[in-house]
This record gives structure tokens, C-alpha cells and sequence, in this order.
């Protein structure tokens, strides 16, 4: 089964997203009825659902609509890390209807100033809780968080975590010396997978394969194929193109691999990542 690793859905008649006003066709509604058409005409069965804005009201509406919708096969939400009664947030999520979905947490690190977050006590406290509960963290980073990111999942062995949008590169002709380090010390820890995702819309308006290919080449050589995962990151994906080419573009740099490593880019490490149902 192909799994997209990464998409998101919101409703604007329920909740403002802030974050969407600046982009005419961010600045709508998407939900399940939007992508389920592209998804079948993919020959995709199952997507992540991740959470886009950090507020606790959003993950129990995740949930919910993954109750209703065979096609969402795991929910990324998210919960505060520095609670400390986190694993009781956590249970009371896996409560609620299409609790058995949560698959993992993300925060929005990006939008975190420098790198402080990564060394606060409490996060690193919430992140063995999640650890502890059997769930993923996805790691939301800039390329300038890149080095402390390394450095806390080393420090966090007993945590899986799952890198969004390839740590969000420049794309350019050349991937940056910094990035491509910071790629092959993760791909040498085995707790951390990475998702190519959230790529398409930083090429510029170049052809996507060739500004890409060097950065594919560098995720499947340091991660190695059974580590690294296909996402869409629908609907944002599509600043820059539909659904159908995003697969496109990721199905042509994939394929040299052998066809089990691309079928687990395309959906096996999606499903052992994040427990996604069948």
C-alpha cells in the first residue's frame, strides 16, 4: 500500500489559521472531500494527518475526523511538551474517538528564536514522556536549528523521531555543506527517520527533478532507503504544484532503487514509523 507521510487538513469555518492569510490558495477551507480524489487517482490508501497549528483544540478534531476517514491512517497532533502531567494529556487524547490514531506529537520549532528550545529541561522531560508512551516526535526545524536538533536526538536514544521537509533546505544548485552534515550525523542514529517532503515549493519555479535530485541523493545515501519517507505536504504542496505531481516528481528520483526500497519510501516506513492502520 502506497502511505503518504505527511498532509494536512483544516476548516476555516471552524477556526482561523492565522498562518494562511498571506497565500490566496492556503486561505480556504481543505478538508477529507478535497483530497480524496487525488489520492485515488495516486493509488494511495493511507496519509499522515499533522497537525499545523499549536493549539490544543486542534489535535481531538484531528482525531476525529481520522475516526471517520478510512483513509487517514495516523495523526501527528500536538500537546504541550513542557506540561508535566504530559502522559495524562496524552491518555485523554487516546480517549477521545479515533484516540487508537495518534501516532505522535510535533511543535512548531521553527517558529521557536535560535536553539534554547532544544536544551530546555522540560522539553527534553516531555520528549522521554512521549518516548515512554510508544509515540513519534516530528521534528519541524530551519536549517540554522539543524546542529541542536542533531544533538538532542542523540541525546534521546530511547525517542524515535521523524524529520519533516528534510530539515527545510535551501534548495540551490549544490545542497548546503552544513545541511549535508547534518543529514549524515542523523542517518548514522537509528532512532530518526526523514520525511521527503515540503520540497517542491522550494525550487523555485525550477525544474523539480533536477534542483531535487541531489537532495534525494543525499537523504537515501545518508538515511538509506528503509529511513526515508514519502510525504505530499498537501495542500501546502500546491504553491507550487497538485498532488499528482508532487508523487511524479518523487516516483522519477526514485527510480533507480530497487522496487522493495522504493515501495518502502512510498509507504513501508510510513506504515513502521508511525503504526498506521491498515
Amino acid at each position: 500500500m502506497r502511505i503518504d507521510a505527511h498532509f494536512h487538513l483544516w476548516d476555516l469555518d471552524r477556526h482561523e489559521h492565522a498562518w494562511t492569510r498571506e497565500s490566496p490558495v492556503l486561505h480556504r477551507s481543505y478538508r477529507p472531500a478535497d483530497l480524496r480524489p487525488a489520492l485515488a487517482a495516486a493509488g494511495v490508501g493511507r496519509a499522515v494527518l499533522v497537525q499545523t497549528v499549536p493549539e490544543p483544540w486542534e489535535t481531538p478534531e484531528l482525531l476525529a475526523l481520522a475516526e471517520q476517514e478510512e483513509f487517514i491512517g495516523a495523526v501527528v497532533g500536538w500537546s504541550d511538551l513542557t506540561d508535566p502531567e504530559l502522559p495524562d494529556a496524552l491518555d485523554r487524547l487516546r480517549a477521545l474517538p479515533g484516540g487508537h490514531l495518534l501516532a505522535g506529537l510535533r511543535h512548531n520549532v521553527q517558529d521557536e528564536p535560535g536553539t534554547a528550545w532544544f536544551t530546555r529541561p522540560e522539553v527534553r522531560h516531555g520528549l522521554r514522556a512521549l518516548g515512554a508512551a510508544g509515540l513519534t516526535y516530528d521534528l519541524l526545524v530551519r536549517p540554522d536549528q539543524l546542529t541542536a536538533a542533531v544533538a538532542l536526538v542523540r541525546g534521546l536514544p530511547e525517542v524515535r523521531f521523524v524529520l519533516d521537509h528534510a530539515g527545510n533546505p535551501v534548495v540551490g544548485a549544490h545542497p548546503d555543506p552544513e545541511w549535508t552534515a547534518a543529514m549524515t550525523a542523523l542517518g548514522q542514529l537509528s532512532n530518526v527517520a526523514v520525511k521527503f517532503s515540503g520540497l517542491l515549493t522550494r525550487t523555485g519555479g525550477t525544474d523539480p527533478v533536477t534542483a531535487l535530485a541531489p537532495y534525494a541523493a543525499t537523504l537515501l545515501g545518508t538515511f538509506g532507503p528503509r529511513r526515508v519517507l514519502f510525504g505530499s505536504d498537501w495542500p501546502v504542496c500546491r504553491l507550487a504544484a497538485e498532488y499528482g505531481e508532487v508523487l511524479a516528481v518523487t516516483e522519477t528520483l526514485l527510480a533507480p532503487l530497487a522496487p522493495a526500497d522504493r515501495a518502502a519510501v512510498l509507504g513501508t516506513n510510513a506504515a513502521d514509523w508511525y503504526a498506521v492502520r491498515t
